[in-house]
């Protein structure tokens, strides 16, 4: 795809978009000044595919954020969506899938025994943390370096994601007390843990991304989720995982499931929407009952449990009860990395990072294992990367700071045609 045939239709798009959106965009990320291109506007999508508004396809690896893990337009999913919409697109009142979405969502992660749908990941992470302090009588939150939580005031302090892709420490507009009233730590660091229940006697909560993917992709060490497990328990804390994007992506599970740690609380969102917009937040029924009308701590929303994302993402989560489901997303997630970890390089140092359904190519000499060593990539270099992977029809996370999602769908000449692509981009930069 010649550069020129790329920002045709894009480019005027967003010369317009830049009039009555700031930035152009809706989420910073979009807007790919990290990698140095006009952001490439979408007009459909299908399977593994998307196809912009100059008729280019790609093979996409961002899956809209995580939730497309069946791909774009799964039959099944848009059958349950047809059907849903025949009836109504909003009630403004219970409906009888969102019961069902409940029932799976508990029946399915261990931890959760009563669960309230919200309509985004960061409505969900903002409720939990007010749960959490209302239970425990507390007040300070632990966060940790690089892992992002959502927009709301709390969770933007060395935060991840897009604040990372543009060198934001912290967020404009947040007020001071309550900049306070949050610790950020180096994730995978138990011993600063430790240090902040000594010092601070007034935590309420840990927040964490379990599996971090906001910052590209970082591992929990060995150990190192036990001990905030075990730190949580003996301080009177409790333990929140932000499986937004882990959620029914790394295990029917989440990390929860493959780590075998038991939260406090877990805040869900991506694939229980099956595409639509969604967020949820469960855990102990003793918590959760201190949510209003039964309990004094307030959380409300117009649109939650809408009957579109209820009908899609039942869809989705019926199909994810299948072994084999993951079965093909570890074989195409395996099938990737292995490709890419093959890619071999004197002048440009690679690490790859890799769970079922995930993926980050840091171009950083030493392994990265938080958030400081994620800075140390090379992001002129993975921006050229970037550029070349777009021209040869693939559609990589355009950030270094972001993890890239695999799909079920993704084929067998999809995955080889990007290690191809990658391996003449890191050809070319050496």
């Amino acid at each position: 795809m010649s550069e020129a045939v790329q920002i045709k239709k894009s480019h005027r798009l967003f010369e317009r978009a830049k009039q009555v959106i700031p930035g152009g965009v809706n989420s910073p990320v979009r807007s790919c000044l990290a990698v140095g291109i006009t952001p490439v506007f979408i007009k459909s999508a299908d399977g593994a595919y998307l196809y912009d508004v100059d008729g280019e396809s790609y093979i996409d690896y961002v899956g809209s954020w995580g939730p497309m893990i069946l791909g774009h337009k799964h039959p099944y999913v848009m059958e349950a969506l047809e059907h849903a919409i025949a009836h109504g697109t909003s009630f403004g009142a219970p409906c009888p899938a969102e019961v069902e979405m409940a029932e799976l969502i508990c029946k399915t992660i261990e931890s959760i025994e009563m669960v309230r749908m919200v309509n985004s990941g960061t409505e969900a992470t903002m409720s939990a943390i007010r749960l959490a302090r209302a239970y425990t009588n507390k007040s300070i939150v632990i966060k940790f370096d690089g892992c992002y939580h959502g927009h709301g005031d709390s969770f933007l302090i060395n935060a991840g994601s897009g604040l990372a892709t543009l060198g934001i420490a912290s967020s404009l507009g947040v007020p001071e007390a309550i900049a306070k009233l949050t610790i950020s730590l180096p994730y995978n660091n138990l011993e600063a843990v430790k240090t902040a229940f000594k010092e601070h006697k007034n935590i309420a909560a840990i927040i964490l991304e379990p599996i971090v993917g906001n910052a590209g992709l970082i591992l929990p060490k060995a150990k190192f989720l036990e001990g905030l497990r075990d730190l949580c328990t003996e301080n009177g804390a409790l333990l929140i995982f932000d499986e937004v994007m882990t959620g029914f992506r790394v295990s029917k599970g989440g990390a929860q499931e493959l780590y075998k740690i038991k939260p406090d609380l877990t805040c869900l969102g991506k694939i229980i929407g099956g595409g639509l917009p969604v967020g949820a937040y469960g855990g102990k029924k003793e918590i959760m009952e201190m949510i209003a009308p039964i309990g004094k701590v307030y959380q409300a929303g117009t649109l939650s449990g809408n009957p579109l994302a209820m009908a899609a993402g039942l869809a989705q989560l019926k199909l994810l009860q299948s072994p084999l489901t993951y079965k093909m997303l570890e074989s195409n997630t395996n099938r990737l990395t292995e490709g890419l970890k093959a890619i071999k390089s004197k002048k440009v140092p690679l690490q790859i990072a890799h769970t079922n359904g995930m993926i980050t190519v840091f171009f950083t000499k030493e392994p990265v294992t938080d958030f400081e060593s994620a800075k140390s990539s090379d992001t002129e270099m993975f921006a050229k990367v970037w550029r070349h992977l777009i021209k040869e029809g693939i559609y990589w996370p355009p950030s270094q700071f972001e993890a890239a999602f695999i799909s079920t769908v993704h084929s067998k000449h999809d995955i080889d045609k990007t290690i191809q692509a990658f391996e003449t981009a890191v050809a070319n930069l050496s």
